[in-house]
């Protein structure tokens, strides 16, 4: 009797509790093995092939930009810096540095400041000829700056601007405007619109509140839109030739011209000029690369 009381009060014995079974592995992982398991030379291989394609034309530039005049070897030492005194004093490539340094930096200014409002305009507002204005955008892009070049010299002329940086100046904004508007809207439309309606009610203007919240998220590109307009800009040869005549006003794409005789070029001057030009291109680059892919990809997406 005491044992059925006991069994009463305890209850039953406690089951022992079994493990479940592991569950299967995925199916899949061998393909993902076999793909990490690429043999490292099947990448370096072509990538090292590509770079010395690459790099050979910079060194056979920077080979003669340095080795003495009549020299033949292809290792530069002894170096010299004869073609660089050249180029910089002889042939005025300090004026054309700095003409080129006026327009590079005017024209990534003027054309980020109003790409900035085109494309905050075509983010944020809602008109009727937003889609055709979209569509003329990506039309302009077709059409070559050649074309415009009779246009834009008899524009130039009745405003007196020929032989003046403006011109070049203006016409360098223009041609970088459309790409440069589209990216930045891309980039706003990025932007969630609650951070502004945010700062709206906090009490901020419009103006403020894009200053104060989109303009800080805006760097990427904002640098990426900048940048393609200063070395496009730089390198540009079309617009200086022709709206450019007197050589105080020439810029580096033209004073390289200047360097070609009709029947003889002096390789080392030549090569010292390119060097000159290449120098703030890179520089630029080597700076903001991770800025410049970030900007490029981020207004690619979403539009």
């Amino acid at each position: 009797m005491t044992a059925a009381l006991a069994e009463k009060h305890t209850g039953p014995a406690p089951q022992p509790v079994r493990n479940s079974p592991p569950p299967p592995a995925r199916r899949g992982r061998g393909r993902e093995r076999a793909f990490d398991d690429v043999p490292r030379w099947q990448i370096y291989v072509p990538l090292g092939i590509y770079l010395v394609f690459t790099l050979i034309p910079f060194y056979w530039m920077f080979l003669f930009a340095v080795r003495p005049a009549g020299s033949t070897s292809l290792v530069p030492w002894p170096m010299t810096g004869e073609h660089f005194s050249k180029v910089w004093n002889e042939r005025s490539f300090a004026v054309f540095f700095q003409n080129s340094m006026i327009v590079g930096v005017a024209t990534l200014f003027a054309t980020t400041l109003v790409a900035l409002a085109g494309g905050y305009a075509l983010a944020r507002f809602d008109f009727r000829i937003k889609n055709g204005f979209m569509l003329a955008l990506l039309c302009s892009q077709f059409i070559p700056g050649a074309l415009m070049l009779v246009p834009l010299f008899e524009i130039f002329k009745n405003l007196q601007m020929i032989n003046s940086l403006g011109s070049v100046i203006i016409a360098e904004t223009v041609f970088q405007l459309p790409l440069s508007i589209i990216l930045i809207s891309g980039f706003i439309k990025n932007v969630p619109m609650t951070l502004e309606e945010a700062a709206w009610v906090d009490g901020c203007s419009r103006f403020r509140a894009f200053c104060a919240v989109v303009l800080p998220l805006l760097r990427p590109g904002l640098i990426a839109v900048g940048s393609f307009a200063f070395v496009h800009s730089w390198n540009h040869f079309l617009f200086a030739l022709m709206f450019l005549s007197e050589q105080d006003k020439q810029t580096i794409p033209v004073g390289l011209n200047t360097l070609i005789g009709a029947d003889s070029v002096d390789l080392g001057a030549l090569a010292a000029g390119g060097v000159i030009a290449a120098v703030p291109v890179v520089i630029v680059f080597a700076f903001i690369q991770k800025w410049l892919i970030t900007g490029f990809s981020a207004g690619a997406v979403k539009g």
